[in-house]
């Protein structure tokens, strides 16, 4: 029989992005962090930018959970891991409440963990109830907590919200309209937690909201079964050096990728390319995550010592992965939005352009010579390229064609943030250079 562990959780939701949904997570964790509670927070779905914020918040790092793409079963052992060692578990749910599949409520209901949901009120009075109405009944079996209204604009509009609430529906309170808590977005979604230089101060406005509400209550113990033990993982990358390029550019990676890495045998280290640091030249393998390469473009075409560093483990036969902006940066050249060509690596034939609107977004795989490899794509450029894909990634849902591997010398490349744990054989190969 698998072992239980209890703690209490809640699941932050809304119906649609933009709500306020990670602003007022990150409160509610600094808020229960500030009484001296151990908060781990989750996000839903695959994301780099709010885990970012919530864990500067909540003091801990935040893991990813995804039916498909982390797979119940590990998303299971993750929770339970958490309960053993928290006294709080929150996670933020992604898009709407029911958008997606699977879904944030596909997941809170797997698990079990009751669900508030956020509802930005801005424009809006006694609709808020049948929104809310919608939210706790579209799908009985979703455990419903209550609902807070953020962004309201005085107490006599929260007095109208509460008002408009059904019968049997659970008010947690609300957050004013405030500018000094709202966090700032671009393209790709939030700015980076490393951006925002009042983002404590932000977080600790949020977490002060949120104490006067019934949100800040300490929820109910959810129980967490811990997930059946698999096989341990292989040491296929015993003795090899990986080194990742981590900075302002290129920061899109998932923990868990990283501890993937190291639960495989690798030596990891990083370095930064935006402050021309040299690749390490002992490192058998380079991983360059995606980023921000097109904000900026003109300091890494200036950096040469990190540029000449790259080419070198490039020439040398060294496997070098690149993911969504990691393969920008090796490109002959980007152009931005506003039509600013600047020359990169051209370690990789072809040029991107970034778009003013995304160019593919969604949950995809890949099938390689090691089985299937999960994850997702998300990007606002569209590259052209003479070379010819190695392997083509697919829409999880359809089946349709997705992102191209392209493989170039040493080089693997593609638009496809991959979840390493969802193939630690597959990761190997990638990091031995070996076929995919």
């Amino acid at each position: 029989m698998s072992a239980k562990f209890a703690c209490p959780a809640l699941f932050i939701s809304a119906p649609a992005s933009g709500q306020g949904k990670t602003t007022l997570t990150a409160g509610l964790a600094r808020l229960h962090r500030r009484a001296g509670r151990r908060v781990r927070v989750f996000k839903t779905g695959p994301d780099f930018l709010d885990p970012m914020i919530l864990a500067r918040a909540s003091g801990a790092p935040v893991l990813s959970l995804d039916l498909w793409m982390v797979g119940e079963q590990a998303c299971r052992a993750l929770l339970a891991q958490a309960a053993r060692e928290a006294d709080l578990i929150l996670i933020e749910g992604v898009m709407g409440l029911f958008d997606g599949t699977p879904s944030s409520a596909d997941l809170a209901t797997a698990f079990g963990v009751p669900v508030a949901a956020i509802v930005s009120a801005k424009s809006m009075a006694q609709t808020f109830g049948a929104i809310a109405f919608g939210l706790a009944h579209f799908r009985p079996e979703v455990p419903f907590h209550g609902v807070l209204a953020n962004r309201v604009g005085s107490a006599r509009h929260a007095q109208m919200l509460q008002e408009a609430l059904p019968a049997g529906l659970r008010w947690l309170g609300h957050v004013a309209s405030e500018a000094a808590i709202e966090l700032p977005d671009r393209h790709l979604g939030l700015h980076q937690a490393s951006e925002i230089d009042d983002l404590d101060a932000r977080i600790e406005r949020a977490a002060d909201a949120l104490a006067q509400t019934a949100l800040a209550e300490l929820p109910q113990p959810v129980e967490f079964a811990e997930a059946a033990r698999g096989e341990a993982t292989p040491r296929l990358l015993e003795g090899r050096h990986v080194a990742i390029a981590r900075d302002a550019a290129f920061s899109f990676l998932y923990p868990a990728n990283v501890a993937q890495l190291e639960a495989l045998g690798a030596r990891v280290s990083g370095f930064s390319p935006l402050a021309n640091e040299a690749a390490p030249a002992s490192a058998d393998a380079i991983y360059l995550p995606g980023g921000y390469p097109e904000l900026h473009a003109a300091t890494l075409a200036r950096n040469t010592r990190s540029a000449d560093s790259l080419r070198a483990h490039a020439n040398a036969q060294k496997p070098l992965i690149a993911e969504c902006g990691g393969m920008l940066y090796l490109l002959d050249a980007l152009t931005d939005a506003e039509g600013a060509r600047t020359p990169m690596l051209g370690l990789l034939p072809g040029e991107a352009v970034m778009q003013k609107r995304f160019a593919a977004l969604g949950m995809q795989k890949v099938d390689g010579a090691h089985g299937e490899l999960r994850g997702h794509t998300f990007h606002y450029s569209r590259v052209t390229t003479p070379l010819a894909p190695a392997l083509t990634a697919r829409h999880a849902q359809t089946g349709a064609p997705g992102e191209a591997f392209y493989r170039h010398g040493s080089i693997v490349a593609t638009y496809m943030h991959a979840y390493w744990p969802s193939n630690p054989a597959f990761t190997a190969a990638l990091f031995h250079g070996t076929a995919l």
